[in-house]
């Protein structure tokens, strides 16, 4: 029984010897694997900077009536896909046609007082003529007279001619006097009615320019009333019906651009460090499920989400817990028409921006904070 115990403790011993090798090995593969995750890390791992906090997003267009007017047709359907000018909504043109023709007939009516104020012009410059004219021969009696009166006064006084013919010329000579001063006083009234006629004439011209002003007003409402696309994509939100009567500034449907979609990921503010314009990122779309998409950062917004809030925090109370702020960084995805079909606003996504690019900087970095 003795010899059968040493022989099977022997026997125990043996099965074991291959356990301390067994474990020295898997210690020195773990020491070994966690030596290389640790240099991949520092190498590679500490440069990949991810979130799942990201969301398909379009910079969608909200189409809204500039007008006010009852709904004649809506042309597109829900969803539907465009291209830019596709028509959207026409608004019934009725009232604004009438204005065209209001003011088209303003345009006419303040013509024909230009063209009678033109015609007033010419009689007024013509009468202006006259009474210069009345004047100049007025002023030429009146020498006359005066030469006359002037001949006749000393052959008056050395009794050669009567005294009766003196102080008829004398008469003769008061006369043409007053003639001149009746024709200077018609060749100023003359002169303002001019002036005058020419003032109606500035009115004219300027109500027809108002009109003129007001048909070009008419003609860009009625060209409003027909509501086209700004740009391509698909038509969502439509609350546009035929028969509506619409407000000036009511939204009427939304335009969701379909090749300018991108994604925004809001990244701990810890991760940003070394985030550049430019970067390689790998995005996983939760709706397309296995498919990995290439992009690049495009931009990295200058301030935090909480600070474009409506009501940014104010930290500066008694009391103030620390919490890590989100940047959101706008991500450029790389995609065909299959993928971009797929890609709707609103989608989640998990994405990780390779910053190894940007490694190099953290020298310089270090070097301005030691200074």
């Amino acid at each position: 029984m003795l010899e059968t115990k040493i022989e099977g403790g022997e026997e125990v011993r043996s099965s074991r010897k291959w356990v301390k090798p067994a474990v020295l090995g898997g210690a020195l593969l773990i020491i070994a694997g966690g030596g290389y995750g640790y240099s991949d890390y520092r190498a590679n791992g500490q440069f990949i900077q991810s979130t799942n906090d990201a969301f398909v997003q379009a910079d969608q267009t909200v189409v809204a009536a500039k007008l006010g007017g009852y709904v004649k047709a809506v042309p597109v359907r829900e969803n539907q896909q465009l291209a830019a000018g596709t028509l959207l909504i026409e608004i019934d043109p009725t009232d604004y046609q009438t204005r065209i023709s209001q003011a088209e007939a303003q345009i006419e009516t303040a013509l024909a007082s230009s063209r009678t104020t033109r015609a007033s012009l010419a009689e007024a410059r013509a009468g202006v003529d006259q009474a210069a004219a009345a004047l100049r021969t007025a002023e030429a009696d009146l020498a006359f007279a005066n030469r006359e009166v002037a001949r006749y006064r000393p052959l008056v006084a050395s009794g050669a001619e009567p005294a009766s013919a003196l102080s008829n010329l004398i008469a003769q000579r008061d006369k043409a006097s007053g003639q001149v001063g009746g024709s200077r006083a018609s060749l100023v009234a003359a002169r303002r009615k001019l002036v005058t006629i020419g003032a109606q004439g500035g009115q004219s011209e300027a109500e027809a320019g108002v009109a003129r002003t007001q048909r070009a007003a008419a003609l860009n409402d009625l060209a409003n009333t027909r509501l086209r696309a700004p740009l391509a994509g698909r038509v969502a939100n439509v609350s546009a019906r035929p028969g509506q009567l619409v407000q000036p500034g009511q939204r009427l449907m939304t335009i969701v651009p379909s090749d300018d979609i991108y994604i925004q990921a809001n990244f701990k503010e810890t991760q940003i460090g070394l985030m550049r314009p430019g970067q390689p990122v790998t995005i996983k779309v939760d709706a397309l499920s296995g498919i990995e998409l290439k992009g690049d950062v495009e931009s990295i917004t200058p301030g935090t989400g909480a600070n474009f809030s409506v009501i940014p925090p104010q930290n500066a109370t008694g009391n103030f817990t620390k919490i890590v702020q989100r940047v959101p960084v706008r991500i450029r995805v790389h995609m065909g028409p299959a993928i971009r079909r797929l890609l709707v606003p609103g989608l989640s996504a998990e994405v990780e921006v390779d910053t190894r690019g940007a490694k190099g900087e953290l020298k310089r970095i270090r070097a301005e904070a030691r200074r």
